[in-house]
């Protein structure tokens, strides 16, 4: 997906002379200005040399600047101050994020596509690394994960206000996971409801059937399984934000008789099910509580009943990016798919279907910064600038990371592993469009 034009390019206003020696920065931002000293243009050269020297051209403070030692530049950093600098090389990993959205860092050309060359370039250069370098830019372990913590870490991003959340997902059911692209023309809407749809046929519902849902985002899978499928849903949250529109869009629906929002953890479902369903909510959970989760969904499942986990993973365990993990999802931790299968061989579980949804989850991150790029000047009168130039940062990280193949998108159907009641083929996933005519 192309971007729009307006997250191009984030040039900084420019001193009205070199001799002026003055920022034209937030004042919160105002530095004491002075000349680039010649190791600070030895710092720089050394950082892109650790980033594999990737296309990238350094604008500094007082216009001082420094070009890639290969090829043509294609971006250009400005940095604002020498601390900057500073912060940059002592740990990019968490202070890139930080100075973008403090405005101290600034670039020209496509955020997400410099993202994703530097995430490439990085990948690639990484293997030459000394060993203390790894530990100077290494990401950070994840924060608890349990009862309490996870209140506090589902607190902090999704209960941000369902206002910001409307002005950029899409206007059928508020999902804010990947959607599913069964067709390359595919609307952000008719691609979620899609990703709906597919998630329904690979549970095999049927008209009555009992659902549990774990960790239930605004509501819109509930809704969607209980109008399209007849069946009735118990969907668990601890964010108060979302349940509170789910309850009211099920009521607005009159589909309240078949759902039931549950504001609890999901270490307390009770009751058997037919089908149990998560999607986007594993990556919270911490993998020191997979044994826990994989006995939850034990004792969750009927004898013949299916089981659905949909989650950002890794090809292979990596912590979670420094900055995202500090300031956007606390406690996030994207399983590879080897830990993924580890809930799966603790349960004793037969895995029916594993599917990738990568490019997918690429796409709809490109139509959300569409959008968001779209109502940037909304998202700032709800917060402020540093709100909004750090989600920019984290959409636009997120869609490099998927293209880059650091970031995978897992959907896993699994039963019991004595379960015999299974599908032959997988006929009854394709055999009319899942996506619904425009």
């Amino acid at each position: 997906m192309n971007q729009s034009t307006a997250h191009k390019t984030d040039t900084p206003e420019q001193p009205a002379s070199p001799q002026a020696h003055v920022l034209k920065l937030p004042i919160e931002n105002l530095q004491v200005d002075r000349g680039p000293r010649s190791y600070e243009i030895w710092l720089v050269t050394k950082l892109m040399r650790m980033a594999g020297s990737p296309p990238v051209r350094f604008n500094l403070w007082n216009n001082n600047v420094i070009e890639p030692e290969q090829g043509e530049a294609r971006f250009t950093i400005h940095l604002a101050d020498p601390k900057a600098l500073r912060s940059l090389v002592a740990n990019p990993n968490l202070a890139f994020g930080d100075l973008y959205s403090a405005g101290r860092l600034t670039v020209e050309g496509d955020l997400a596509e410099l993202m994703e060359t530097l995430y490439r370039s990085v990948h690639r250069a990484r293997q030459r690394w000394p060993r203390w370098l790894d530990a100077l830019w290494r990401n950070h372990n994840p924060r608890p994960t349990g009862v309490s913590e996870a209140r506090e870490n589902i607190h902090h991003h999704y209960d941000l206000g369902n206002e910001f959340y409307r002005l950029w997902l899409d206007n059928a059911e508020m999902q804010y996971t990947c959607a599913y692209y069964e067709r390359e023309d595919l609307s952000l809407e008719q691609a979620q409801l899609a990703k709906l749809e597919h998630v329904c046929r690979k549970l095999r519902l049927r008209p009555g059937m009992t659902v549990v849902e774990a960790g239930c985002g605004w509501g819109g899978l509930a809704r969607y399984m209980a109008r399209h499928y007849g069946v009735k849903v118990h969907a668990y949250n601890i964010s108060k934000e979302q349940l509170a529109y789910a309850r009211a869009e099920a009521e607005r629906q009159q589909l309240d008789h078949l759902i039931e929002y549950v504001e609890d953890d999901y270490r307390n479902i009770q009751g058997q099910y037919d089908a149990f369903v998560s999607i986007g909510m594993l990556e919270h959970v911490g993998k020191e509580n997979y044994p826990a989760l994989a006995a939850l969904i034990r004792r969750s499942l009927k004898p013949d009943g299916i089981a659905l986990l949909h989650s950002i993973g890794r090809n292979r365990p990596m912590l979670m990016n420094a900055w995202i993990e500090k300031r956007i999802f606390p406690g996030a931790y994207p399983p590879s798919i080897g830990e993924f299968m580890e809930i799966c061989e603790l349960g004793d579980f037969s895995v029916l279907d594993v599917e990738n949804l990568r490019l997918h989850y690429a796409r709809t991150l490109s139509h959300w910064m569409d959008r968001f790029t779209a109502r940037e000047t909304e998202v700032t009168a709800l917060y402020d600038q540093h709100f909004t130039r750090a989600w920019r940062m984290y959409l636009a990280g997120s869609i490099a990371a998927f293209r880059a193949g650091s970031l995978q998108l897992f959907q896993v159907v699994f039963t019991h592993g004595d379960n015999n009641r299974l599908p032959q083929n997988r006929q009854h996933l394709y055999t009319f469009p899942a996506a619904p005519e425009a």
